[in-house]
């Protein structure tokens, strides 16, 4: 595994970064299908906006196809939904056809849907030694340490030989769809997301005490690049 750290001024150049890195993809591959799978989040909603307002309909590349890495099991309308705010914000006014978007659909009995999800991206997304290799995973971490929706109290799900599990919520009990470890680490990238003050502490833990109880921690792509995109205020106790 390469590990590398990034640390940007703002979410401005965040987005800058993220759509450079789209257009790589894209370019690369002679038409072939780069499979994305994005996060939920208030920086991500904060990056698909300027996404929209700086690049437009310029990054919609066709042979860019979206997923999520987890979602809540609600309507795609509601306020819960990573799928909507992504949708709202930046897939929708950027010109990406219906069929370049792969949405949880939270509004399905949630094993029913984690099997169906899972049955979608054995189809679309091309394996190696019969796991699906994702060119690009975007994820977040809670202030738990937790990632996608792998919580600290579910670590099973870091290990399961499935792709997607039904998580729950801590607190709330509520259910989510959540890609296990072992889909996230057979991407040939992953990219933290991690902005903020409060967020601070648990990169350190994770980047330099690599502190296994946090299941952010665990996320080490077999063969693949992880990467954490920082702001100044999360890469506070970061020794660079």
């Amino acid at each position: 595994m390469i590990q590398n750290i990034k640390i940007f001024e703002n979410n401005s150049e965040i987005a800058e970064e993220f759509a450079s890195t789209l257009k790589k993809l894209a370019a690369n591959t002679s038409g072939k299908a780069i499979h994305i799978a994005l996060s939920g989040g208030s920086t991500p909603k904060a990056i698909f906006k300027l996404l929209n307002e700086q690049y437009g309909k310029k990054l919609a590349y066709p042979n860019l196809h979206f997923w999520w890495g987890d979602d809540r099991c609600v309507p795609p309308t509601h306020n819960d939904s990573n799928y909507k705010w992504a949708n709202d914000l930046w897939l929708k006014p950027g010109g990406f056809s219906a069929k370049q978007i792969h949405r949880v659909m939270g509004e399905n009995e949630p094993d029913i849907e984690a099997s169906r999800y899972s049955s979608e991206i054995a189809h679309y997304v091309e394996a190696e030694n019969n796991i699906p290799v994702f060119d690009l995973i975007l994820l977040g971490m809670g202030d738990d340490g937790h990632t996608a929706s792998i919580f600290p109290n579910q670590m099973e799900l870091l290990t399961k030989n499935s792709l997607c599990e039904v998580a729950l919520h801590p607190q709330s009990g509520q259910k989510r769809i959540s890609f296990t470890g072992k889909l996230i680490n057979h991407a040939r990238h992953v990219i933290f997301l991690a902005t903020g003050r409060t967020k601070s502490e648990k990169v350190h833990e994770v980047i330099e005490k690599r502190n296994t109880d946090l299941p952010a921690t665990h996320i080490k792509p077999t063969n693949g690049v992880l990467s954490w995109w920082l702001d100044s205020d999360s890469a506070k106790f970061i020794k660079q």
